[in-house]
């Protein structure tokens, strides 16, 4: 059990915390704030030290003054988006996260063991933080490249690392997206898929984004591996949905989209979206048809506005997203997954 002297030393560790209401302590990690460090912003830096696996994390934020708290998590996952809380407020907000390893990246830097969490925002004020394990909850695994993946450097951000802000306690983003994979690697490394569907359960849903490193890959190559990566999370019982995917910001004079580059139609003359809805189709599986909702929005924003979605001014790159492209792809995503009942309305935030 954590005492009240445990809680009242947290808040003083955390400087700006104010006493917690009382509280009971809940397994290991009870009331969890023992286990966090303040970083030089302000933030809390929290470790620990549990198996892979599920888990549901419960915070309670709030204090005597004014707060807006968000929660990170291992490889720059966003886990809670910034919530305001009023002087004297207390809210509880709860969320599930997948604990795996490498935390990342599956072909990128292990990370450190277990679960990694950062309590920040731009003033966090958290009194609380309770870990239980959820061994029976559903992960949405999601299959993809660069522009999905849990980017370990900012101001690099996939869409996949902003997508589990948008999730209730429930379900879980196992992120297994690579940067620099295409159908033929994703299939080929044992690291990437083999280890997906080793871990797929009856009901999960697994997003298939692959397209930006099929350059070379031809028409009836690319329609047989996602059909074998469809056929395989079907063998496990897990329900496959097929992701077009997001693109690159390069525009014609007229302020439309290049229909090459822009659009993702290889060197090959091969349309990979037109590919995957396609098949999405023929195979029965559901379709998220990624490349006409962001063509949409960033045509919306035309050549100037839409380059914050991009690292166009940090990085003259109009193919991988900055944080705030990401916060809107991943908005795109999980309004498709409810809207086509692959994620019930209740789970999504």
């Amino acid at each position: 059990m954590r005492t009240t002297a445990l809680l009242a030393a947290a808040a003083t560790l955390l400087g700006t915390l104010a006493a917690a209401p009382t509280a009971h302590a809940d397994g290991s990690y009870g009331q969890g704030l023992d286990h966090c460090t303040t970083t030089d912003t302000g933030s809390l830096a929290c470790h620990f030290d549990i198996a892979p696996g599920t888990y549901d994390i419960t915070v309670t934020l709030g204090g005597d003054t004014v707060g807006s708290t968000a929660v990170t998590g291992e490889t720059r996952r966003s886990l809670l988006p910034e919530t305001a809380t009023g002087a004297g407020q207390y809210v509880r907000r709860s969320f599930t996260v997948d604990v795996r390893d490498p935390e990342g990246e599956p072909t990128g830097p292990a990370g450190s063991p277990g679960l990694d969490l950062v309590l920040g925002g731009s003033a966090p004020r958290v009194t609380s933080l309770r870990i239980t394990p959820a061994p029976r909850a559903h992960r949405l695994f999601l299959v993809g490249d660069s522009t999905v993946c849990d980017q370990p450097s900012d101001p690099y951000t996939g869409w996949g690392q902003l997508l589990p802000a948008r999730l209730k306690r429930g379900i879980a983003v196992a992120n297994h997206a690579d940067s620099g994979e295409s159908t033929v690697t994703f299939l080929a490394n044992p690291a990437l898929f083999d280890r997906v569907e080793a871990a797929i359960r009856p009901g999960d849903p697994v997003l298939i984004q692959l397209a930006h490193n099929d350059k070379q890959t031809d028409a009836a190559t690319y329609r047989a591996n996602l059909t074998t990566l469809v056929e395989r999370v079907r063998a496990r019982g897990g329900e496959p949905v097929l992701v077009t995917p997001v693109v690159r910001r390069w525009f014609n004079a007229d302020g439309t989209l290049n229909n090459g580059t822009a659009l993702l139609v290889n060197g090959l003359g091969v349309d990979h979206p037109a590919e995957i809805r396609a098949l999405a189709a023929t195979l029965g599986t559901p379709l998220v048809d990624l490349t006409a909702l962001t063509r949409a929005r960033v045509e919306e924003l035309g050549p100037e506005a839409s380059k914050a979605l991009y690292l166009t001014a940090e990085k003259r790159d109009n193919t991988h997203t900055s944080v705030r492209g990401a916060t809107e792809y991943a908005a795109l995503v999980a309004a498709e997954l409810g809207a086509r009942g692959i994620v019930p309305e209740r789970l999504l935030r």
